[in-house]
């Protein structure tokens, strides 16, 4: 258990490194065309403040229903192997960055950005702007709860362990959730992580994040449970 709990944090922790680190991507490689769609301190409020006590939940989690059915471990495999990788940034990780930078392009593009436009202090863009870095910020964190939800199993579903079965994830969902609020709408955090508050209509859409990155991996636990014959 005390093995499989570490290669839940270390999924939990390694899927948030591609919605970190494709936005500088996307910057990069446009010129500078394409504004930064997240601050350097907004990635500090991740790593530091909202994805801190749900990756130590993970390491509360009973064992999976399996888990006294399966061979014992090879003493001599690796903790972070190639199907860890392979579903923390192959497949968490790219969701993950392809709902936070779609929805960075899509306030920015809803308030008439095109590419190279100014977005500095002071230009009619730069509300905009800031609210769009605040949907990379608000999107990783929600993809977060949907990544901690995903993680707790590394094979069977979530239905099999129940959703409310590890509370201290859950208190850790509420904090994260809590501190991202505060930073968004509080003038004083606003002043300090470049954030600004959020519509209605973004927060419906962040709202679908968690379940999107749940559900493809539970599809794909899913099939793997087909395709090894556990049904």
């Amino acid at each position: 258990i005390a093995y499989d709990n570490i290669g839940k944090f270390v999924t939990y922790i390694f899927a948030h490194a591609p919605p970190e680190i494709v936005p500088f991507l996307v910057f990069a490689l446009s010129g500078g065309a394409v504004p930064l769609p997240l601050t350097a301190l907004q990635i500090l409020a991740i790593d530091l403040g909202t994805e801190t006590l749900p990756a130590l939940a993970l390491g509360r989690e009973p064992g999976e229903p399996d888990v006294m059915r399966r061979p014992p471990r090879d003493r001599r495999a690796p903790l972070i192997d190639r199907r860890l990788l392979a579903r923390a940034w192959g497949t968490l990780g790219l969701v993950e960055a392809a709902l936070v930078t779609g929805g960075f392009f899509l306030v920015l593009a809803t308030a008439g950005w095109t590419p190279g436009a100014d977005v500095g202090a002071g230009t009619p863009l730069h509300d905009d702007y800031l609210a769009a870095t605040t949907m990379t910020f608000a999107g990783i964190t929600a993809c977060q709860v949907g990544t901690a939800m995903a993680a707790r199993t590394s094979r069977a579903s979530l239905r099999s362990i129940g959703v409310l079965s590890n509370r201290l994830l859950l208190w850790g969902i509420a904090f994260e959730l809590a501190f991202a609020a505060a930073l968004i709408w509080l003038p004083p955090f606003q002043d300090v992580f470049g954030t600004a508050a959020l519509g209605l209509r973004e927060l419906a859409i962040l709202a679908a994040f968690p379940l999107v990155v749940w559900g493809s991996d539970e599809l794909l636990r899913w099939a793997r449970r087909r395709r090894e014959g556990a049904g």
